[in-house]
């Protein structure tokens, strides 16, 4: 059998004894020690480290088996092991996270399936020949699911369907309605904090970040920065109040990932402080509203709990009703929640659109004259210009170029343009008009141009929007 030495820093972990393939051997033997550092294997007498699982900024985690059970039942070995020279102060914070999430495991692993539950919390002393003093390690044992992470299959398949979404986000909700209707708000929701057991089960992990909301001293709800970038809104970034809906925006984040196939920063629009993702995707009306809701910036204005969300994701369009001829004078009547109508289309974005149709006319012009003069006007000139605007769309539409880029790129091919103008008078750049006042001229009126097609498609658009 082999046994995995869960000593940091130990250059030969990996340890073989053959006599531990007996179980009998294997259920009685005392213990057995790291051939290459002397570190006890078999931990408190129970537990024996198989393989490393994985290591992060607070510990390892390896797959281990309880020698204690029938079947060697096995489990997860997390050890607390900071990485980096941490302070006093920063040593303790990492430690109570860590006993935090053996505290929120034990407390609600033991009462939901589907939060891995807590089997033991345990500090080892080990002594230290070098410097003669005891070396204290600290140890959680927990559940283990046999699956993959969220992060490991959007890795391997890539975006998910809406369907395997929307399964996903329901799970997820039900499990955080727990989580904070028992005084606790996870504040790490993400791709590889959250696993589906081989059976299709969903799991939600790693409670190391839990924040108990009605057990903190001082401000309930005051965070303590630990966050995951991409997944965090903007009052945990800030290390402001969380709340319920801290999660429910994380979750939404981590679904628009599987929905598009994209990253965070592909999604999220740091000068708007907006999410784009719909630009990568066609979801449903109903989703989109949903988690549009979840990922607004402000927490007063998302859907304010998870049960809030499972309602909204189960809304169905209103339909006539008959009221029925004599009602019970003592009912109450059931008042639906309000849903804001929204346009099948997406909002039209009439500035940026305009400054990109701008661009574009005004790049054209310039294009075109330089093609005509060089190879005058051909089919050839005409499909190469078709080409250079189609790639300058594209590069907006994908944003490689936006914003201050456009200007500079304008204001270059302005002065490229004009410049050989001055140099090469050939008779057709002579025609065009070869001054830099000629080439200017003839650049705006083709922006111009554009930028009136640009507000009648818009004027279209929104009544198209409307009628729908």
């Amino acid at each position: 059998m082999q046994l995995h030495c869960t000593r940091p820093g130990c250059s030969r972990p990996t340890n073989v004894f053959p006599d531990l393939d007996d179980a009998a051997t294997l259920k009685t033997v005392q213990q057995k020690f790291c051939t290459n550092c002397g570190m006890p294997l078999i931990l408190v007498g129970r537990y024996l480290p198989v393989r490393l699982l994985g290591r992060g900024g607070f510990g390892a985690a390896f797959l281990g088996r309880d020698r204690y059970t029938p079947g060697f039942r096995p489990c997860v070995i997390k050890q607390f092991q900071p990485s980096g020279n941490l302070s006093a102060p920063q040593l303790k914070i990492a430690q109570d996270l860590f006993e935090r999430e053996a505290e929120a495991l034990e407390q609600l692993g033991r009462e939901h399936p589907q939060i891995p539950d807590l089997f033991a919390f345990f500090e080892l002393s080990v002594a230290n020949a070098s410097t003669q003093q005891d070396d204290k390690f600290f140890y959680l044992v927990q559940e283990f699911i046999d699956g993959q992470t969220l992060e490991e299959e959007f890795l391997r398949q890539g975006k998910f369907s809406e369907s395997e979404v929307v399964k996903v986000l329901k799970e997820c909700l039900k499990i955080l309605k727990f989580v904070h209707e028992n005084g606790s708000i996870h504040r790490d929701i993400k791709l590889s904090n959250i696993m589906r057991h081989r059976n299709g089960r969903i799991y939600l992990l790693d409670f190391g970040a839990v924040k108990y909301a009605t057990k903190a001293a001082g401000n309930a709800n005051s965070s303590t920065g630990i966050y995951s970038i991409g997944y965090a809104p903007p009052e945990q970034m800030a290390g402001g109040q969380v709340y319920p809906s801290t999660d429910l925006y994380a979750l939404a984040a981590t679904c628009v990932m599987l929905l598009t196939g994209k990253q965070h920063n592909e999604l999220f629009d740091a000068y708007s402080n907006t999410w784009k993702w719909q630009a990568f995707a066609t979801p449903s009306r109903l989703l989109a509203q949903v988690l549009d809701q979840m990922l607004l910036a402000n927490p007063s204005q998302r859907l304010p709990s998870a049960q809030a969300a499972l309602a909204a994701l189960s809304a169905k369009p209103a339909a006539a009703v008959v009221a029925p001829s004599a009602p019970p004078p003592a009912a109450a009547p059931v008042v639906a929640p309000p849903v804001r109508r929204k346009s099948a289309l997406p909002p039209f974005p009439l500035v940026e659109s305009l400054g990109g149709a701008l661009f574009t006319g005004f790049e054209g012009g310039l294009i075109a004259i330089a093609l005509v003069s060089l190879l005058g006007t051909t089919w050839i000139s005409g499909g190469f210009w078709l080409i250079l605007l189609g790639i300058l769309v594209l590069a907006q539409r994908l944003r490689v170029i936006e914003k201050i880029d456009l200007v500079i790129l304008a204001a270059v091919t302005f002065g490229i343009v004009g410049f050989f103008g001055q140099l090469h008078r050939a008779s057709a750049f002579v025609a065009l008009g070869s001054s830099f006042i000629n080439v200017l001229f003839l650049a705006i009126v083709g922006g111009l141009a554009v930028v009136t097609i640009a507000i009648l498609f818009n004027l279209i658009y929104k009544l198209i929007s409307r009628i729908l």
